[in-house]
């Protein structure tokens, strides 16, 4: 009998053994990464969810091998607490450390969203006609929204006049940079971040600017649409504040400032050339036929062309004339004499 005992103890012994070496080998063989492939599958985390249910969206999208170990390995390693709700991107062939890894990350998959790029220089038009074709935005109601659009206290787009020769009233408000935006973003909101964006350029200018500007007599409203003008009239960076100084000496004298970007502006599509006729359009944008400053600006400045207006340099220059060599800079004259010469050199360097 004793030795019946005997045996039969190190049977049952060595039967809890073998279960427990197979348990053990299907544990590690359920945490081993499954055949990398690479199909990605999206694995949906929503928030509150718990370990349970998103072991159980892995092992059905082939990412691991055993919802149920998973689980345990979880608890094993004292995972989970710190996991971010989202939808991720996974690809089979990851380690359950891996996964654990990007879930604590948070690497979720980015929403897929409107991007805009706003060209310095642009108008309101091109960027509502960019917006159509990009998202398909209704341009006219685009457009009212423009017209309709208070800026809030304090803000640079709270301060344009009331002033029914405006064009589009905020024409230089939506600041030329590169937005992104979730998908569904209303126009609306679009225009309150681009006008936001002015308002925090305006905010990195030198803390005296707001003083100078009173000093020259100028508005923001005004400031932006002398701005407006040397973004449409400069291309090389050197000739902005130069370019400054001419038009506020022009204003200084009571000269008309006779800029062909303004007349320009009246047409929805840039001409190649402007002839006499062009110049002679009744508008009250038409520096040819009035006085001082356009009613608002033409298009959207650059941060270098704001600053420009606002410190222009300090020259007796009150011509310039466009090099037609190619260059696209300019000459400069203090009297009609030396514009009239300029103008001759400038045919001369004609390229063929």
């Amino acid at each position: 009998m004793k030795r019946v005992w005997i045996w039969g103890t190190i049977g049952i012994v060595a039967i809890v053994a073998g279960a427990g070496t197979g348990f053990g080998w299907h544990v590690t063989r359920s945490l081993q990464p499954m055949p990398a492939a690479e199909t990605e599958q999206r694995i949906s985390l929503p928030p509150g969810a718990g370990t349970r249910q998103l072991a159980a969206e892995l092992e059905s999208k082939g990412i691991i091998r055993s919802a149920r170990v998973f689980t345990w390995y979880l608890k094993y390693k004292q995972e989970g607490g710190r996991f971010q709700a989202g939808e991720y991107a996974m690809k089979p062939g990851l380690s359950p450390d891996e996964i654990i890894e990007h879930l604590n990350r948070g690497d979720t998959v980015k929403e897929a969203g409107i991007r805009l790029t706003v060209p310095e220089g642009f108008t309101v038009r091109q960027i509502v006609e960019k917006l159509q074709q990009q998202e398909g935005v209704d341009p006219q109601q685009f457009m009212n929204l423009v017209q309709g659009y208070k800026g809030p206290e304090g803000s640079a787009a709270a301060q344009i006049p009331a002033d029914t020769s405006l064009r589009s009233r905020l024409e230089g408000y939506l600041f030329p940079e590169t937005y992104e935006w979730k998908k569904g973003t209303s126009p609306q909101e679009m225009i309150e971040t681009m006008t936001q964006e002015l308002d925090k350029k305006l905010g990195q200018l030198p803390q005296d600017w707001k003083q100078t500007l009173a000093r020259r007599g100028l508005s923001v409203h005004q400031m932006l649409t002398l701005a407006s003008l040397i973004e449409r009239e400069v291309v090389v960076e050197d000739e902005r504040a130069l370019v400054s100084g001419v038009i506020h000496n022009r204003l200084k004298q009571g000269m008309p400032l006779q800029i062909d970007a303004t007349v320009q502006y009246l047409f929805d599509k840039p001409k190649e050339r402007l002839f006499e006729k062009d110049l002679q359009i009744q508008s009250p944008y038409n520096t040819y036929l009035n006085k001082g400053l356009p009613p608002g600006p033409i298009a959207s400045p650059s941060l270098a062309s704001i600053k420009a207006a606002i410190y222009p340099a300090d020259t007796k220059y009150l011509f310039y004339v466009t090099k037609k060599d190619g260059s696209k800079a300019h000459l400069f004259a203090e009297t009609f004499e030396q514009h009239k010469k300029n103008i001759a050199e400038s045919a001369k360097s004609a390229k063929p």
